[in-house]
């Protein structure tokens, strides 16, 4: 282009037009009209004399122009407050501009869409009502031009690398992430600092972890450290658990269980599995009355598997079963275990019964199950299964971001039985606690602190003994796989069991108030507990005076047991229990009918002051509805086989015991346990049991049920070497 040939446009404008036909803007005014006049813009638009001859161009495609409702627009400013906006082919007003080629740009992007026609341009107002759009979807290039998005781009320039690490550590406020079947997390077991966790128990303490290993030595202190890899999942069911849905897949995920009563549920399957290694054991052994620090096992390993069911429609625990083994040096050896409970129960046993929720640290704590639907956000509190719980502020984990949450147990507070604490790093997407430290205290001491009153300082030496229980210990993620699905929880389904199916259909019995035992009336086994109280009609008040005289002045058997030691002859023990309390035991043998010679006294005590409450013991089914109901395989297969309690026909093992036990409140404990359940009514109990040897190890089966509802509690198995 020839110097002469000068525009009567300004440069401003000039770049306007660059911008509106996505040019570059730099360079002179002259530059500027080259670039125009290449991409095809005739003299006219770029403000030549008309006479001046174009380059020659090819001419873009044509493409229609639609007008849409009036809208708020976004105008280009220039210095003359005019602004540019495409329009109709050649329709061009020129507008004299006072401004020098150097002038600024002081604009904002036009929020226009371009046509294929050949370009022109009209200048109007700011206040013109009607915009013109493209057909199709919009372009990168138009999307970049908004004044939000090229905001938002400045920005990111202008913080570099530093703005992406601002972006992504920030952590919004959320709610429980909800489980999902397929889901998975693989986690590490520590203790403080990567070190190892620590379990500590002391005097009393210890005779509840030593009850299940035989051993000579008197042990007053065990200590045990363990780290190790764990692993928690929910089971994806298939299609074959869903046989009795009629064919629908609706509840694709579930799998099937058995209930205490014997009936089959859809559940929730998790599955939580600790594998120690090291696990080394520390024995303290006492030496008169001093407790000293004895020989250390060499570390060994030990495996955990604990398995929930927890039912779709009521959500509430159908089964939990823990299998679990350990690999010690001599003189502990080897041993290992299988213990399943019904909706009852747990690794704590009875501190989870009195103190719900403590079962909340043997494992990855599920974020909904704690929080609930309660935000989590910082500062923000609450309370449930007795964790009370705060929200501190976001923390790291893993080089993301968390919500660090601190809690602590008020009841085991609350009745001075000691503290629990944990603290919990929740991150958004991940359903358990991607970091999770336990600290647990648990000592009959603690009932002499400050404020302490007498009922829980009762209650702590009712139900602790003495000594102390530690745990401390981490559980840290180090990988998580979520599934797809989300947990049916709360639905119903076609085969959930109705009332009628639940539970013997005999009748409840009355018998507290007059009779000396519970109703046995045993098809199964040779003699009932019927025969076996006839042989204190045919024995002189000299063998069993104090339970013949109870037992005449309305005492009752409170705990009795049998046992088919021949073919021919059953070994009995009953414990009686006077209306004055006082009590004990007699044991004895039973041949053929009850009589004089055939009931073979051997020998008998006395027991410690016993309750006594006629009143509270509940109507219950008799021994061989109980019986009767656990010997058939359609409900109770498991309760089948060489290491359970029935053969393959129903009939009992060889060396099956039977019995059952009345507890009831009484004396001090009845006002305590009033103030933390109703503490009014009884509970029987049946209980069968087996022990034997077979191929060098020791085995004990055991089963207790309740028989006022006859529903099956729990069974566990424990074998080790001989």
């Amino acid at each position: 282009m020839s110097d002469e040939q000068t525009s009567s446009l300004t440069v401003a404008k000039l770049k306007a037009l660059c911008i509106l036909n996505d040019l570059s803007t730099s360079g002179k005014k002259s530059d500027l009209l080259e670039r125009l006049l290449d991409a095809g813009l005739s003299n006219k638009e770029v403000g030549l004399p008309s006479k001046a001859k174009a380059q020659p161009v090819s001419k873009p495609k044509e493409e229609k122009i639609l007008e849409v409702e009036p809208v708020d627009e976004i105008v280009l400013s220039m210095e003359d407050e005019d602004t540019i906006t495409p329009a109709k082919k050649h329709d061009v007003t020129d507008v004299e501009d006072s401004s020098e080629e150097g002038s600024i740009l002081d604009a904002e992007i036009l929020d226009a869409e371009f046509v294929d026609e050949e370009p022109s341009v009209s200048v109007k107002k700011s206040n013109v009502k009607k915009k013109q759009v493209r057909e199709g979807p919009a372009t990168l290039l138009d999307l970049i031009r908004k004044p939000q998005v090229a905001a938002v781009l400045l920005t990111l320039v202008i913080v570099g690398a530093g703005g992406y690490y601002y972006l992504d550590n920030q952590l919004n406020s959320f709610t429980a992430e909800q489980l999902r079947y397929g889901d998975s997390m693989q986690y590490q077991i520590t203790g403080d600092e990567n070190g190892l966790a620590t379990f500590l128990a002391t005097e009393g303490f210890v005779e509840l972890v030593m009850d299940q290993l035989e051993t000579d030595d008197e042990i007053c202190k065990l200590s045990i450290d363990f780290g190790g890899a764990g692993s928690l999942s929910i089971t994806d069911g298939g299609t074959s658990e869903l046989v009795n849905e009629g064919g629908s897949t609706d509840r694709l995920g579930a799998v099937r269980v058995v209930g205490g009563m014997g009936a089959e549920w859809l559940a929730v399957e998790t599955v939580n599995t600790n594998s120690l290694n090291p696990f080394r054991v520390n024995r303290h052994l006492s030496v008169g009355s001093i407790c000293e620090f004895g020989a250390i096992t060499g570390s060994g390993t030990a495996d955990l598997s604990s398995t929930k069911y927890i039912e779709l429609r009521n959500q509430d625990t159908k089964a939990t079963e823990l299998n679990w083994g350990i690999d010690l040096p001599s003189p502990i050896g080897k041993y290992q275990g299988t213990a399943v409970s019904y909706g009852v129960g747990g690794l704590l046993g009875g501190l989870e019964t009195l103190a719900p929720g403590l079962a909340l640290m043997m494992q990855p704590v599920e974020i909904q199950h704690l929080f609930a639907n309660d935000l989590i956000d910082k500062g923000a509190i609450g309370s449930n299964l007795g964790w009370d719980w705060r929200v501190i502020g976001i923390d790291e984990y893993g080089g993301s971001p968390a919500w660090k949450i601190v809690a602590t147990h008020h009841d085991i507070e609350a009745y001075c039985l000691g503290s629990a604490t944990m603290n919990l790093w929740v991150e958004e997407g991940n359903p358990w606690a991607a970091k999770q430290t336990v600290d647990v205290l648990i000592s009959e001491t603690q009932a002499g602190q400050s404020g302490c009153s007498p009922a829980s300082q009762l209650l702590n030496d009712y139900v602790l003994p003495e000594g102390e229980l530690e745990l401390h210990h981490t559980f840290a993620k180090t990988s998580l796989t979520r599934g797809q699905k989300q947990l049916d929880l709360g639905l119903t389904y076609a085969s959930k069991p109705q009332a009628n199916q639940l539970g013997p259909s005999s009748e409840l019995e009355t018998w507290g108030e007059y009779d000396l035992h519970m109703p046995d009336d045993s098809t199964l086994r040779q003699h009932t507990f019927e025969d076996a109280l006839a042989c204190f009609d045919h024995w002189p008040n000299t063998i069993a005076p104090g339970a013949s005289k109870a037992l005449e002045e309305n005492g009752y058997i409170w705990r009795g047991t049998t046992k088919q030691t021949s073919s021919s002859v059953s070994q009995w023990n009953l414990s009686w229990v006077a209306s004055d309390e006082q009590a004990g035991w007699i044991q004895f043998n039973l041949t053929g009918i009850p009589n004089a010679d055939n009931c073979q006294y051997d020998k008998r005590g006395d027991l410690d002051l016993t309750a006594y409450n006629r009143d509270s013991i509940p109507n219950t089914y008799n021994i061989t509805t109980v019986e009767t109901w656990f010997s058939d395989s359609s409900r109770y297969d498991v309760l089948f086989g060489p290491e359970r309690f029935f053969t393959s026909s129903g009939e009992y093992q060889s060396d099956v015991q039977v019995g059952y036990l009345i507890a009831v409140p009484g004396n001090d404990i009845g006002s305590i346990l009033s103030q933390i359940g109703d503490g009014g009514d009884g509970a029987v109990t049946v209980d069968i049991s087996r022990t034997w040897d077979e191929n060098g190890e020791h085995k004990q089966l055991n089963l207790i049920a309740d028989a006022a509802e006859g529903r099956l509690i729990g069974w566990s198995l424990i074998t080790n070497p001989v």
